[in-house]
């Protein structure tokens, strides 16, 4: 009965509903402390194109953006199944954040520093780690120095390094994660996989998390849609496995764009039976809007 009553909420339907208000900060206060490795402070969730609630969030994307004490934002994405191009998707998500937040008119120096976290249940290539850091750096090509660029700051010319203002983007491969929950991370980790948090847990945020999201401290009609956004994600999980996804991009198709074809028309045709919208099946697939409706 005990572990019946410490379910606890999946991460991605946390961010969705529970995480934007400012009572729950502190959850995703400690998450980012740990995953960025500094003390964050957040100061408000904020709201762009990119990040409206829609219908389709259940099917395939979760994601909040909000901004710290120091002025940065910070991007949330929870991917529940495989997308192509995901990468060039999070690079045009962190250019469009960028750009959303500096006026026409405005001096550079006002581009704010983004930071793009991506919590990811599938596959996204080869790797023996669970949590990537990916970082801009100018190296010299002859002396292996780190290039410093002087910036002009409140009438001062301040030293700064590229990686202080350029995008940092940190890939959280969650099904990679195989060890003992000792560290912060390592227990953080195992809440995002297995949805269960110690009752002694020191880590930052997940003392806040076993408070604030127990399943049963919802009310029935919130448990009902969580219930159905995991029926969702698991029916879509399904339909890509059925197909064999990974098995026919990999290579197991060895190079055959005939049979790499079939598959992508055979997941669509299954995901438009289930219902799923024709945008989302599309960013699954890699088909266009007019093949998916000649289905």
């Amino acid at each position: 009965m005990e572990e019946l009553q410490d379910k606890y909420v999946r991460f991605d339907w946390a961010i969705k509903r529970l995480l934007r208000q400012k009572a729950n900060y502190g959850v995703l206060e400690g998450f980012l402390t740990v995953f960025l490795g500094e003390k964050v402070t957040i100061l408000e969730i904020m709201e762009s194109e990119s990040n409206q609630l829609s219908a389709e969030d259940k099917f395939n994307r979760v994601d909040i953006k909000a901004r710290n004490s120091k002025d940065e934002i910070i991007i949330i994405e929870i991917q529940n199944t495989r997308e192509l191009y995901y990468l060039e998707r999070i690079l045009y998500g962190v250019a469009k954040a960028i750009t959303e937040h500096i006026s026409l008119g405005e001096a550079y120096y006002k581009v704010k520093k983004i930071y793009s976290i991506s919590i990811l249940y599938f596959d996204i290539g080869k790797g023996s780690d669970y949590l990537y850091h990916g970082q801009n750096h100018f190296v010299g090509v002859h002396t292996g120095d780190h290039l410093q660029v002087n910036v002009k700051e409140r009438d001062a010319i301040v030293p700064r390094m590229p990686a202080e203002i350029f995008p940092e983007y940190i890939l959280i491969r969650v099904n990679e994660f195989d060890k003992v929950a000792v560290t912060p991370l390592e227990e953080w980790m195992k809440y995002l996989k297995y949805g269960t948090i110690r009752p002694d847990t020191t880590a930052p945020g997940l003392s806040e998390a076993r408070e604030k999201l127990k399943y049963f401290s919802m009310p029935q009609k919130e448990r009902m849609a969580y219930d159905e956004h995991l029926n969702a994600v698991m029916i879509q999980n399904d339909v890509l496995d059925s197909a064999k996804l990974e098995g026919k991009i990999e290579g197991r198709a060895e190079g055959r764009e005939e049979g790499r074809a079939e598959a992508y028309l055979s997941i669509a045709r299954n995901m438009k039976q289930l219902g799923a919208p024709a945008d989302m099946i599309a960013k699954t697939t890699g088909l266009t809007i007019a093949e998916i409706d000649a289905l």
